[in-house]
């Protein structure tokens, strides 16, 4: 258990220092499935040679990097309908009328589409922060006596204490800033940084990241020393429990009908997941939000997949002076475009000399208006095919395209299973990960 513990401590330094995770309902898998991926390690490695692998702290990062990488990018394909060829890039789309007012995403279901609402939005107020804005003080002195200090702040029914200490050579600005590092670095759902007043003075001004009015309907986050455990004066000194404006819901009218939200996201019927931008002007200034038609879905999940597939290569590409074999990956990713060229040169993607894929959008919108989009749409799905199981590879053994030594192969239909060749700095924690 030891064991497993450092392992995990040693991967997710990696994971976080070079290629941080982002979460994902597509990271969730059955058992049936994470048994599977085991499988076919196995059978990957069963008959694989065996190499001396480079040690270095770069091959540390590029394994790391383009095992996670290539979880994303999957993950991205996956996003756009899902794996088999009748569901890929069948993704359903939504769209507002008013971008500027109200932003839209389609989180429901393909076959849930047929029942998905049509509505206008009208935006009567934006959600907001709690802010608390301090004294403000001359920013070249300080009327604190020399000493430590400490102040608890409590928020989401924590209570957490922050200690500094005040020397000689501090001012008013230096222990702001300095505050303002401590609260934020906390990573406790505050933001803070000093802002600037007249006459050469500064005040430290703290933000929630949450919004919208607490259940109990008190302030989002409170500042006090009248418990703590150091030296207390310094919350009256800087005036850092000063609430200057309250967290607030955000109103809207849905289709006539008055709603609200504690953020400025929310959803509509497990459908919808809207983001409002501004609030309106006047009774005119609404958005209308309704799913995309069939074939203009398509084309903005072709602009995902371009967009996505550049990414990909773009890491790849950035390790080819540590790693020349990583361009090796990135002709294997266009020699998969160069199978479906004239098909995809047809919607407006362009295969580059460095790649890359190019999107000619008017070619796609000419192709969209013309029509055209549906006669390429099965070859357009075996290239999104094709690109998803290279990934699937990648992600499975990203030292393929690491530095190593072979130095010897197996001698054929004799050999005990090594699942876990590929593993080396990256983890391939299947369960936790992929």
């Amino acid at each position: 258990m030891a064991n497993q513990s450092a392992i995990n401590n040693i991967y997710n330094y990696y994971l976080t220092t070079y290629a941080p995770k982002t979460d994902s309902k597509f990271d969730t898998h059955k058992k049936s499935e994470l048994r599977g991926v085991y499988n076919s390690i196995v059978k990957m490695n069963k008959e694989a040679p065996l190499f001396i692998v480079d040690k270095s702290q770069e091959t540390k990062e590029y394994a790391v990097g383009l095992k996670e990488n290539a979880r994303a990018f999957r993950n991205t394909i996956v996003s756009l309908g899902g794996v088999t060829d009748e569901e890929m890039l069948g993704k359903k789309s939504a769209f507002s009328s008013n971008d500027s007012l109200a932003s839209v995403k389609f989180i429901g279901e393909n076959d849930e589409a047929a029942n998905a609402p049509t509505f206008d939005l009208k935006v009567k107020k934006l959600a907001t922060p709690q802010e608390n804005t301090g004294k403000m003080l001359p920013s070249n002195s300080i009327y604190l006596p020399k000493d430590t200090y400490s102040f608890d702040i409590g928020i989401n029914g924590l209570n957490y204490e922050f200690q500094y200490m005040v020397n000689d050579k501090d001012t008013n600005r230096s222990v702001q800033e300095k505050l303002a590092r401590l609260i934020t670095n906390a990573d406790i759902g505050l933001k803070a940084d000093v802002i600037n007043g007249a006459d050469n003075t500064s005040a430290l001004h703290i933000e929630s990241v949450n919004t919208g009015v607490t259940s109990t309907g008190g302030h989002m986050f409170e500042v006090t020393d009248d418990n703590t455990s150091r030296t207390k004066g310094s919350v009256a000194y800087f005036g850092l429990n000063n609430v200057t404006k309250e967290s607030s819901n955000s109103q809207f009218v849905i289709n006539g009908v008055d709603a609200e939200a504690s953020s400025n996201i929310f959803t509509v019927e497990k459908k919808f997941e809207v983001h409002i931008n501004r609030e309106s002007k006047d009774d005119t200034d609404t958005a209308n939000i309704r799913l995309k038609a069939d074939v203009d879905s398509v084309a903005e999940n072709i602009n995902t997949l371009v967009d996505a597939y550049n990414n990909f290569v773009d890491v790849a590409g950035n390790y080819s002076s540590h790693h020349p074999k990583s361009s090796r990956l990135v002709d294997e990713m266009a020699s998969l475009v160069s199978l479906h060229e004239n098909e995809l040169s047809e919607v407006g993607v362009e295969l580059q000399d460095d790649g890359h894929i190019s999107l000619d959008r008017v070619k796609l919108s000419d192709a969209v208006e013309e029509k055209k989009l549906g006669t390429y749409i099965d070859d357009l799905k075996h290239f999104a095919g094709s690109v998803l199981r290279k990934v699937d590879q990648v992600s499975l053994n990203p030292m393929k395209y690491a530095e190593r030594t072979l130095v010897a192969y197996k001698n054929p239909g004799h050999n005990y299973a090594t699942p876990y060749v590929t593993s080396a700095y990256t983890g391939m924690m299947f369960n936790g990960y992929c």
